[in-house]
């Protein structure tokens, strides 16, 4: 194979299942999860259990999230991310069993299904970034964050009430509907990876690492040993990145998973609700090119401080009204703070990876996303029982400021490290 077939053809072909087998995801899981809460609360009796199934399924993620990094590093990107969204259909469909049987504890389990393929999901924009030189690698992860913006319309406002009707009009419980629509779009997301990604995206990094010649202690980086991950997280600026990915990750899960439970708990239908998540995740999504550019342009650190100023917006803005332009705008807010800390942050950790340790280092950087946005996820349903709004989005921003402060110390003494460099040269 020569690099320039890799920057063509293969490359392209990659890129493009890469971006539809994620957008079906991304439709699936928006489709299903903005009813969760609600079925949640229904199945346990209680407001308070509302954000359980969303936790569960980060804890599952969490916990698979380092394992599936190194599968994803032992058999390869195309076996790992068709597996991944075949567990989500089998998350999809014993959610349908438990809501049709009436089991909290069943859509629990299926929680932990849905964690298992996210944790295989979220590798795909590392994947992505792994068919194109180091310089183009920000475009790439924002590509891939970008298909997300096809979820926010699809998952929602296309398919939300139609597959309700369509499960109502087949004798099954409404909400059983997303959950089977969203099982079809998984399985296809999972032959579109299993029958597009070849050759594998593993073997196109190592291709163009050694391409670019890179070094690591005289070596070329393609054929350089994976590192220990005490050393790989020893510098400061892996460690940002990943506290910028797992903050941003916090803030948003903590109001977003909250909000269609609050819209309900102040009069707003369904059809309304999911327009709202439909704005929150195109928040998420919709710029994510624009902000690959942005970073290549202006740098990792200052879109990482964009995004947490974006983040302080969006939490004072989300309890002030129940009206749903500016429910609306807020949670629009909150997705592109998520999507500026978030795709700039995975760019800072993809800067520091060597080929032989990606999967497995990122998938502990995962498990770090996971376990933050778990914690999110689980105190909102209790925040808000306790609070109310008022209270989720006071967490929510005092997380954003730390992550302002931290990253403004953090550029702040690396500039006179930066200005020596350059005058040394």
């Amino acid at each position: 194979m020569t690099l320039s077939i890799v920057s063509q053809s293969v490359r392209r072909r990659i890129s493009a299942a890469l971006f539809a087998s994620q957008s079906l995801f991304s439709a699936a899981t928006i489709l299903s999860f903005t009813m969760t809460p609600i079925i949640a609360a229904e199945l346990g009796g209680s407001d308070s259990l509302a954000a359980w199934p969303s936790t569960i399924t980060l804890i599952s993620r969490a916990i698979l999230a380092y394992p599936v990094g190194w599968l994803l590093d032992r058999f390869g990107r195309r076996l790992g991310l068709s597996a991944g969204y075949l567990i989500g259909l089998t998350g999809a469909l014993v959610a349908a069993w438990s809501i049709i049987n009436g089991s909290f504890i069943g859509f629990l389990a299926a929680a932990a299904f849905v964690g298992g393929s996210r944790a295989a999901s979220e590798q795909s924009r590392y994947v992505a970034a792994e068919v194109y030189p180091s310089a183009s690698r920000s475009k790439a992860i924002g590509w891939i964050i970008f298909a997300g913006t096809v979820g926010s319309v699809l998952g929602g406002p296309v398919l939300g009430e139609p597959s309700i009707a369509l499960a109502e009009s087949s004798g099954l419980r409404p909400f059983t509907g997303p959950f089977l629509v969203a099982g079809i779009m998984l399985a296809v997301s999972a032959a579109i990876a299993f029958l597009l990604l070849r050759p594998d995206p593993q073997r196109i990094g190592r291709e163009i690492e050694a391409a670019e010649k890179q070094l690591v202690d005289g070596q070329p980086v393609a054929d350089a040993p994976a590192r220990p991950l005490g050393r790989i997280y020893a510098p400061i600026l892996p460690k940002l990145a990943v506290a910028s990915m797992t903050i941003g990750q916090l803030v948003m899960a903590m109001l977003m998973v909250i909000t269609s439970l609050y819209m309900r708990r102040n009069g707003h239908d369904s059809s309304v609700i999911w327009w709202v998540i439909s704005a929150h995740t195109l928040g998420m999504f919709g710029l994510s090119g624009l902000t690959g550019w942005l970073i290549g342009r202006f740098g990792r650190l200052p879109m990482i401080i964009a995004g947490a100023l974006v983040l302080i917006a969006a939490c004072l803005m989300a309890p002030l009204s129940t009206d749903v332009p500016p429910l609306a705008l807020a949670l629009f807010l909150l997705g592109l703070g998520w999507n500026f800390a978030f795709v700039a942050g995975s760019t800072l950790l993809s800067d520091h990876l060597l080929p032989a340790e990606r999967g497995r280092a990122q998938g502990a950087g995962e498990m770090s996303v996971a376990i933050g946005a778990g914690i999110g996820t689980l105190s909102s349903g209790y925040l808000f029982d306790f609070g109310g709004m008022e209270l989720v989005s006071l967490v929510g921003l005092a997380f954003s400021v730390a992550l302002l402060a931290g990253t403004g110390w953090v550029a702040l003494t690396r500039r006179p490290l930066t200005q020596a460099a350059a005058s040394s040269d």
